[in-house]
């Protein structure tokens, strides 16, 4: 057995590991494949903050994961994520604007109640609706966790486009909670490890 962080691993004659360790069999577990995991943006982005979780998969689908970590901008398609709830993945990681009166920018992370059904408005989206629906379709399998922004607008009778300054000041350290949290659970960390020093919602 060679370790690869071993720093003794290719000295010794014939580049033998410079360590060996003996394991009995009941000590050995074999390892499966990585966690599946969905990172889902929601949100409108003609209804100002309510486009932050789009701004941030927009970011994200930039950087390069893993085989088996999936960024994928839902906006307004509640039934097209619906359905994506219901492949099986190991985890999703759903960003979207969540008022829980707190100061504007402020994030939060959640793991929300999937039980129960919705009928639900395709105009007017939010996670809990759009986890309603799966489970009202099906087994959502996996575990599901909600990183949600405080908007300070969400535009109004007239609409707006574009964030407003505090929630796009936050888009720097959503987008690092979030790779935070994907690293953490393809490493094998437990949800509840994964979200210990993470912002809480109430």
């Amino acid at each position: 057995m060679v370790l690869d962080d071993d720093p003794g691993k290719d000295l010794g004659m014939m580049r033998q590991p410079g360590h060996r360790f003996f394991f009995a069999a009941e000590e050995v577990e074999p390892l499966g494949p990585p966690p599946t995991i969905l990172i889902a943006g929601i949100g409108n982005i003609f209804l100002g903050d309510d486009g932050f979780g789009v701004e941030v998969a927009r970011c994200l689908s930039a950087r390069e994961f893993p085989e088996g970590v999936r960024v994928a901008d839902y906006g307004i398609r509640g039934y097209d994520l619906a359905y994506a709830l219901l492949d099986g993945h190991d985890f999703t990681i759903l960003v979207d604007a969540a008022g829980r009166g707190e100061a504007p920018g402020t994030l939060y992370v959640i793991e929300p109640d999937v039980t129960g059904n919705s009928v639900m408005d395709a105009h007017a989206m939010n996670p809990v609706s759009v986890l309603q629906l799966a489970n009202s379709m099906g087994p959502v399998r996996g575990r599901i966790v909600l990183v949600g922004c405080e908007p300070a607008t969400l535009g109004g009778d007239e609409g707006q486009m574009g964030l407003s300054g505090a929630v796009s000041d936050a888009m720097g350290e959503a987008v690092r909670l979030v790779e935070d949290l994907v690293a953490k659970l393809l490493r094998g960390d437990k949800l509840e490890d994964a979200l210990e020093n993470s912002p809480k919602g109430n």
